[in-house]
This record gives C-alpha cells, structure tokens and sequence, in this order.
C-alpha cells in the first residue's frame, strides 16, 4: 500500500466531530470519515466503498456495533476489500436521502444502520440494514453478504448504472378531499394514524388544529382531541421528567421506542400549546410545561440544545425508565403505592418484559409521588446523550418556545425563543453562510436548506412582533433564495457529494421546502407584499406544507394594527401586521374595527 495512505489503514473515528462516530472509534473495521479525501483514496485504491448510515440514538446501529462490527472476520474482510466509511445521518442527511432512496427503490423499504456498498465513482451496488453477525434463522450473517456483494462487484463492476434521484413532484390535493383522507387514515380506536407502530404525527396535529381554529368540524376534533390524549395519558410520554419519546411499537401507544429527539420535543411543545389554545384544556398547558421543563434540564447546553438520549441504558432499550414491581414496593410506602394504582396501570407481570412502564389511567395528580419516583430513577445510570448541537432543530425549538409563550401566555418562554435565535446566530451565522452542526468545539460548515428555513421562519416570528429584526429578515430571504435553482429548492450542494433536492416530505419534522415556502409567505404578509395562493398538497405526507397553503388561502386572520395586540386576545390562526388602521382581513373579507376594537371568538 503507499505510504501516503497509511492514515487508513486504521479506524480513524476517535476525532470526529460526530458523537454516533465517536460510538464506532474501538470497531476493528478501518471507519473513515466521509471526506473528498477518503473519496479519493478509494478511487486511486480501486477499491469500492462499504457506507453505513445511522445516528448515537439507533438501537439497532448500537446492535450490529456490537456485533458484526467488532466481529474480527467481518472487519478483517471489510477492511482488505472495502474503504470503509461511516456516515451520522444527521449531519449529512444529504447523503442520507441519497442512499434512503437508492434502498427504498431496491427493496420497498429502509431504515438504519442503512448498509450501502458503492463503487469508487459513488455507484451504489447494493443496500442492506441491520444484519445479524451468526446466522439467524433465515436472516444470512452479515459477512456472507459481504462476500456476495464482493463478488457480484468484481464480475460485475463495468456494467454498475449509477442511480439518480427522481425530482419529487408532490401532487397537488382537493381542499374538501384533505379531511376525508385523513379521516380515512385515523385509528378511531386507539387515537393517532395507521394501525401499526405510532408515531405522533406532528404537522399533521399542527394542520388540524389550525384547521380547527378556522372551521370548528366535529370529526377534526375527534381526530385531534384523541390523539393528543392517547399522546399524552399512554407510553409516548415520559411522565416523570416531561418529554416525550420517538414513537410508540404497537397501535396502542403502549410501549415506546425509548429514544428522546430534540425534533420530538419542540414540535410536541408547539402543538400542545396550540392545542391549549383551542380546546382549553389546563391538561394540555401542563404537558407543554412538562416538555419546557424537559428541555429545560436535559437538554440545554449552555443556551443552545442537544440532539437527543439514547434509548438504551447498557444495552438494554429502557432499562432507565421501567420499573418492576418489587422496586415499586421499595421505594414507596404500600398508602403511596395504592395511590399509584389508582392512576397508572401497574402490575406484578408488568407491561414489558417483566417490568412497568408507566401509563396514566386518569388526571389525578401524584405530583410527590412522582417526585420520589423521578429521583430514584435519576439516581440509576442514565442513557448517553447525542451532544451535538444541530441549528435547524434549535431553530424549530426556537420556534416552540415563541409559540408557547403566545399561546400559554408566558412571556419568558416568548423571550426564551429570542435567546436561541440569538445564540444560533452566534454560532452558526457568519454573516454569509449558516453551518449546520457544532460539537467537541468543531463546526461543521456546510449549508442546508432545512437550517436555514427553519431559522427563517423563527426570524419571522419575531420581527412580527419587534420590527428591529428586519433588516436580519431581509438578510436571510436572500439567504434562503440562494437555495432555489431552476425553480426547485436545494437541500444541499455539497462539495464532496452530489446536489440533493430538498424533500417534501413532513415527517417526523416538516421538511425544508414547506419550511421554505411557510416562511416566505409569512415574511411576504409582514412586509406588506402579496404572494399567488398556495394549491394544497397530499394529506399527512405534506401537513406541514398545507399550513402554509392555508395562510396563503385567507384561513389565517391577518391583523393590522399600529401596536402590538396581546395574543391572548387573538384567534389562534392569526398572524399580526403594521398598519395605521386596526382591521382583520380573513377568508377574503377584510373589516375595519369598530370603536377601536375587533371582535373575535377565542
């Protein structure tokens, strides 16, 4: 080998600027970091690329660690015919979607670790996720797939086509067909939709309830009021410390995935603030000042926040959180265990392995119960954390802090989203360019879209209510703009990868172009300019879209007014403008106050 690759010739993890990385740096496998560099090395090498994909929070990334990748065979084989290659999705979800994609078409699904094989040209060969490290009933080890793919590569490498993204052109909706569709798709059972694994589905909340602001139909709240119940009474929602967890493995909302995203977190504040807005529900405040009080304190870095907590403790998926029974009876006098009884489902066999997870039966409050609860499960060991610090989810936890302050009526949350901005600012902006991820004092400067609509949309939120954000408004329009080619948004063109187009798709978190264009019209209305009206998209793939749609289609109250009015008097589909008489224009109608005050049912 030549000794000016002689860098490679180990596992050259233990420096990255990615915790998920950092997870891999003992693996015996030569793990590189995705670099022109190391793009290049291949290439002269002549050897084809082995690149896998996840993030410090996947189980099932933690597994195959464990097992295929501190296998000494498997690594052995990988590192004599691979350059070997691992990828935080997080921080470059431009090659995340690349190669999503390129599995979904091959086989109809994906997920992480996502296993690519590719050759030195960026052709992928072949996709695969988790892999066991022995053979597994019929699941083939991970290393006789390795040595396949190896051998279809050397016969047949000359013929590999390369793959190229289909431009995703999301399909225009009827306005009346949207609620039936997502009627269509609700579990009138359980709350939440689809019938398998529950996620909460966050922009679709977001829609409704906004929806349900402009139009109070009794099947959007149905729709709503269950789903944020099962969300918020069930096993999606830590109620100890607050929060809430990625998503639920059966139609029940009984037992999580027990990983915590900071995406999770603030798009959960937003809609359960929301949701106290409409349906004024103390029940709804309180979750969404548990969720604060979660980011709060195990979250925030000074002033900035974290990406997320793992779900395993030792290997083991929730072992921080579950209780058994005896522990139960330990810790609590059998007066307080009663108690306990009487609101969570609690039992001798448990829920999950052996063990309680807690879910709420009804609202009586245990608040000292849970207290000596919490206590005693913060004394055992703790999941690791994700300690990376990502500007488009503290962008859109931004976000959450300024509406929950409008809409709980708390001005130190109002105020607590203006400091993130603010220390967003500080570490991602320079004045030009907006990085996307800082850990271990190293930040990493390339530009995405989905950071920057979010920041965005978050400056617009201010300016609507203090005018001296507007020329950082103006600044970062441009900004944004520099994103749109040839009438498509851009999620990234990076320099050692291909230029990827920004995804439609608003799940878990609303995708960079609806973010985009949500932002746009905003700033368009307080600036006093017109946009055309919006076609709707497809329902629940495109929710958070459709709130944008929906401004732009008169469904928001547009205020005019010389000062500021308090929130609390407002609808909650409304937005606020300058203007030197006091009139409310919504679904095409404009009216003027009469003796200096507007009406509204709130």
């Amino acid at each position: 080998m030549n000794n000016s690759y002689k860098n490679y010739q180990r596992n050259n993890l233990d420096l990255s600027s990615s915790p998920y990385l950092v997870q891999h740096r003992d693996n015996p496998v030569w793990w590189q970091e995705w670099s022109d560099e190391v793009i290049s090395y291949a290439r002269q090498s002549e050897k084809p690329l082995f690149v896998s994909v996840g993030y410090s929070t996947c189980h099932w990334c933690h597994v195959m660690a464990s097992e295929a990748f501190s296998d000494e065979r498997t690594a052995r084989y990988l590192n004599d015919n691979f350059v070997c290659i691992k990828v935080d999705r997080e921080q470059r979800p431009d090659i995340d979607q690349y190669l999503m994609n390129f599995i979904q078409k091959q086989s109809g699904n994906g997920g992480w670790p996502l296993n690519v094989f590719l050759t030195p040209s960026l052709k992928p060969v072949f996709a695969l996720t988790y892999a066991p490290v022995t053979q597994r009933g019929s699941m083939n080890t991970f290393l006789s797939i390795v040595q396949q793919v190896y051998s279809f590569y050397q016969k047949h490498k000359e013929e590999i086509a390369p793959f190229e993204l289909v431009s995703e052109l999301p399909d225009a909706a009827e306005e009346n067909s949207i609620l039936s569709s997502l009627s269509s798709f609700f579990d009138q059972k359980n709350g939440g939709f689809g019938n398998g694994h529950k996620f909460p589905s966050h922009s679709t909340l977001l829609f409704l309830l906004y929806r349900l602001s402009a139009d109070n139909d009794l099947t959007i709240r149905e729709m709503c009021y269950n789903t944020l119940e099962a969300m918020r009474l069930r096993g999606l929602n830590d109620h100890l410390s607050g929060g809430i967890f990625r998503y639920c493995v059966d139609s029940e909302w009984t037992i999580p995935h027990f990983e915590k995203m900071l995406y999770d977190q603030a798009m959960s504040l937003w809609i359960y603030s929301l949701a106290y807005k409409v349906f004024k529900r103390d029940q709804y405040k309180l979750m969404a000042e548990n969720i604060v009080r979660c980011l709060d304190e195990t979250y925030n870095d000074n002033g900035l926040f974290i990406s997320a907590h793992d779900a395993d403790t030792d290997h083991i998926e929730g072992a921080t959180y579950l209780w058994s029974w005896q522990e139960l009876k330990e810790i609590l006098s059998d007066d307080e265990l009663s108690e306990l009884s009487g609101v969570y489902e609690i039992s001798g066999e448990g829920n999950f392995e052996g063990k309680n997870h807690l879910i709420r039966k009804n609202d009586t409050p245990l608040t000292s119960i849970e207290s000596k609860l919490l206590s005693s499960r913060n004394s055992r060991k703790q999941p690791s954390m994700d300690g990376k610090i990502l500007c488009g989810n503290n962008a859109l936890t931004a976000i959450a802090f300024i509406q929950a302050g409008r809409m709980l009526d708390r001005k130190d949350l109002k105020m607590k989203g203006e400091d993130l901005v603010r220390a967003i600012l500080s570490t991602f902006w320079n004045g030009t360019r907006l990085s996307h991820s800082y850990y271990r004092d190293q930040l990493q400067e390339q530009q995405f879209l989905t950071d920057t609509s979010t920041l965005f949309s978050a400056i617009t939120y201010l300016f609507e209510e203090d005018d001296s954000w507007g020329t950082l408004l103006d600044t970062f329009e441009k900004y944004l703009l520099t994103f749109r080619k040839d009438a498509k948004w851009i999620e990234s063109s990076a320099d050692d990868f291909i230029p990827i187009e920004a995804s439609w798709f608003d799940h878990p978190v609303p995708s960079g172009a609806a973010l985009a264009e949500f932002g746009l019209y905003r700033s368009a209305l307080l600036s006093g300019r017109n946009l055309s009206p919006k076609d709707y998209l497809h329902p629940y793939q495109h929710d958070f879209y459709n709130v944008a749609a929906m401004i732009s289609n008169g469904l928001f109250h547009v205020i005019s007014s010389k000062k500021l009015i308090d929130w609390n008097e407002l609808p909650a589909n409304s937005i606020q403008v300058r203007g030197k008489v006091l009139q409310d224009c919504y679904k095409g109608i404009c009216r003027l106050a009469e003796n200096g005050t507007l009406e509204f049912d709130v």
